[in-house]
């Protein structure tokens, strides 16, 4: 383990999944970060702390936590299994499922015509209404007074 290291994490054949804190941490501190990141004291040893419900993805929420201490800045050391950086395995190759390609279609379908429609609307303002031809003749317009008005 290397000097300066805050937290270790391993495995325990009675507790499951562990965490302990070195002196170089506070240890009420150190303690507040474990209860967080879901890990419980042990009662029969001072300063080990046990994953609580390791049954529920407890290598995974482990390793959560390691990644999470490291975040904040502190030196965490942890077994091979549990260390994210060293657990880590290569990329698994990516099986094509045909989204690309139907997202590709999709695009392209869009992009074109469809005989849904009718022509494109055009940008050009639209044409001025026609005005309608002058009458060959003279209306007449009959105004008839009524007698309730006020006179001028």
């Amino acid at each position: 383990m290397e000097p300066g290291t805050h937290f270790v994490f391993g495995t325990h054949k009675e507790h499951g999944f562990v965490a302990s804190f070195t002196s170089s941490m506070p240890s009420h501190l150190a303690q507040w970060f474990l209860v967080r990141e879901e890990f419980e004291p042990v009662p029969s040893q001072p300063g080990l702390f046990r994953l609580s419900e390791p049954e529920r993805d407890g290598p995974r929420r482990t390793r959560q936590a390691v990644h999470d201490l490291r975040r904040q800045g502190y030196a965490v050391h942890a077994d091979i299994a549990l260390d994210p950086t060293a657990s880590a395995g290569p990329p698994r190759p990516v099986l094509p499922n045909g989204l690309l390609e139907r997202r590709s279609r999709l695009a392209q379908a869009a992009a074109g015509r469809t005989t849904q429609r009718g022509t494109a609307p055009t940008t050009s303002p639209p044409s001025a209404r026609p005005i309608p031809p002058k009458p060959t003749y003279a209306p007449t317009v009959h105004l008839t007074a009524s007698g309730g008005g006020r006179s001028r």
